[in-house]
């Protein structure tokens, strides 16, 4: 139907001569209304035309649109058609939009979308009816494609892989947090209304496009036919021949392809639940007597440490690595000149760029925690993790020393720590660095403070997280003297002098730069922590929980993080000699590399009873 007469008058009657049809559209200023169409929509557009031509309105009454339209017909005409033009470039936009922000080029949008071809091929075959229902519909469920491809930029970029429909809807709540406490409860309230109203108004006005799109072509007809088939034959060509432009097909059928990997990824997820309880249940450890459980450590201050987001970009990346690589040296020789050795390895982590609990969750269970599916199947489940084995001997203490915590944490029990420490009960009175509610180099010091440095105790078996190596890595806490650490008001004037997340954020280099210093910092924290309180009983286990962000891994799809022990008494580190890694703090390129979920198992064998 004609476009400029249809947009506001409802259809009234089918009976209009041929002369009053040509009055009534050039009384609005179009020269092609009705034509190619059939003709029973032919007769209802000119009764449209003739309505829209003597709008009923009262004398006097101000100018609407079709009386402006009147008035300036060749100012209406260009709007008409600039309006059309921008719908069709809207539905190309969505057909032709990748789902990574890597990919977005120009060489994108000048492809061959075999789903718009096809879509438009159905349209032009529907009854009006059927047409105009599916035009609706098919314009809602391109808008949700396209706020899914916007979802997918997001997660590619933090996690570096897409949405999950089935498994992801919780992390959405945990990036409102994350918002609110980097930017304020103001910047995430900002956030989320944003993001609201821009899925409305994608929805809208994806539906509104698909609709004049879908009226331009029943106006033309003829022509919009021989268009989409002209456009098919060229589409099977390009695939059959592989044409490429700048290495990018020409003949695309990304959409198709997309909501055929969801369709799997649901049925994956769907399935995961009944794969993780088998996988669940069987555990090499769980009949083993309490006092053959991790002999070799009897005695031992065995201290579980993870550093967030210290990955191997860190070490490998050549931006980074001369600064690492001094950083480790200086850390391994301050720790040679205190008595202690170390070894370092690899470990695959289930996640990247965040997902920290699930990353801890499987170190300390020995199961692929790659979702949050599986965190509550886990954290439900009566599954010993490494914390529940020192426990069950009877002869450790077991703490958590947890500053990421800074609100319920019933999962918490799960983990068998006879006491838990998180932001709000270790003394601290400074201010966040963004995300991170204490500093690393506080975090230890109260670890000493409150457990550690106590007299007459018994051994200790601690979960300590360091945080300040968390996104965004902007402001950075420096080290100062331990002495002066009081109640970390002295980091209030140490963040002022910090840098601006918001403008770090504004250049992938800087961000890059401030990531190495935390990492730098949350390792001269924890090394000088050993050098400073360790003992001859002290045993240290760190490393990394997961890789940063793609901003810092540019590109890099590895998930391996460093992981290293540290003993003053040499026949701890002899009771893992046969595992091939590398002496110092820092692994070789060539190190073994295991699953995170392989680090349990290895661990208490290991450390277990000894065989002849």
């Amino acid at each position: 139907m004609s476009q400029e007469a249809t947009e506001a008058v409802p259809q009234e009657t089918e009976e209009a001569g041929t002369t009053e049809t040509t009055e009534a559209v050039e009384a609005i200023g179009t020269a092609d209304a009705a034509a190619e169409t059939t003709e029973a929509e032919a007769a209802a557009e000119t009764a449209e035309a003739t309505k829209a031509a003597d709008p009923a309105e009262p004398s006097g009454t101000a100018p609407g649109w079709f009386r402006w339209r009147r008035r300036y017909p060749r100012t209406a005409h260009g709007v008409t058609v600039g309006t059309t033009v921008l719908a069709g470039a809207l539905v190309l936009f969505a057909l032709l939009l990748p789902n990574r922000l890597e990919r977005i080029g120009p060489e994108a949008f000048f492809r061959l979308p075999a789903e718009g071809i096809l879509l438009a091929g159905l349209l032009l075959a529907l009854p009006p009816r059927s047409r105009r229902l599916m035009a609706a519909v098919s314009g809602v469920l391109l808008g949700l494609l396209t706020v899914l491809k916007f979802v997918d930029m997001g997660f590619y970029q933090v996690l570096a892989r897409p949405f999950d429909l089935v498994l992801d809807w919780i992390l959405l709540d945990d990036a409102a947090e994350f918002v609110r406490e980097s930017f304020g409860r103001t910047g995430q309230v900002l956030a989320v209304v944003g993001v609201i109203v821009l899925i409305v108004a994608v929805l809208v006005l994806m539906t509104l496009a698909t609709v004049r799109v879908t009226h331009l072509m029943v106006r033309h007809h003829a022509v919009a036919a021989r268009t989409t088939l002209v456009l098919g034959t060229a589409w099977i060509t390009c695939m059959t021949l592989s044409i490429q432009i700048t290495g990018v097909p020409l003949a695309t059928k990304g959409n198709a392809e997309l909501l055929n990997n969801r369709v799997e990824q649901v049925r994956a997820g769907l399935r995961d639940g009944r794969i993780f309880q088998k996988q669940a249940a069987v555990d090499a450890f769980a009949k083993t007597p309490p006092d053959q459980l991790l002999t070799g450590l009897r005695g031992k201050d065995v201290l579980f440490t993870f550093i967030e987001s210290y990955g191997r970009v860190a070490i490998d990346d050549p931006a980074m690595a001369p600064y690492l690589d001094s950083s480790l040296k200086e850390g391994t020789d301050t720790l040679k000149a205190a008595g202690f050795e170390s070894r370092s390895g690899w470990l695959r982590s289930p996640v990247t760029g965040a997902g920290s609990w699930l990353a801890h969750s499987t170190f300390l269970s020995g199961l692929w925690i790659k979702n949050q599916q599986r965190y509550r199947s886990l954290t439900t489940s009566d599954r010993a993790t490494l914390n529940s084995y020192f426990r069950k001997t009877g002869a450790w203490r077991t703490v958590g020393i947890v500053p990421g915590v800074r609100r319920a944490w019933p999962e918490g029990r799960y983990f068998a720590l006879d006491h838990i420490y998180d932001s709000e009960h270790l003394g601290y009175h400074g201010p966040y660095f963004s995300w991170t509610p204490v500093p690393d180099q506080f975090s230890l010091e109260a670890f000493q403070r409150l457990e550690h440095g106590k007299k007459d105790r018994e051994p200790i078996m601690a979960e300590i997280i360091l945080a300040s190596s968390h996104n965004p890595w902007s402001p950075i806490a420096r080290m100062i003297d331990w002495d002066d650490l009081g109640d970390g008001s002295v980091f209030h004037q140490i963040k002022k002098e910090g840098t601006d997340p918001k403008e770090v954020w504004k250049d992938a280099e800087k961000v890059r730069t401030e990531y190495r210093r935390a990492i730098e910092y949350s390792l001269h924290s924890l090394t000088e922590w050993v050098e400073r309180y360790g003992t001859d009983d002290t045993v240290l286990v760190f490393l990394g929980d997961h890789q940063p962000v793609p901003t810092v891994t540019a590109g890099s799809t590895s998930k391996d993080v460093p992981v290293t022990i540290v003993a003053r008494d040499r026949k701890v580190l002899d009771r893992i000699a046969d595992w091939g890694w590398t002496d110092g703090l820092k692994p070789a390129e060539h190190a073994p590399t295991w699953g995170m979920d392989k680090f349990r198992d290895r661990f208490m064998t290991a450390y277990g009873p000894q065989r002849d």
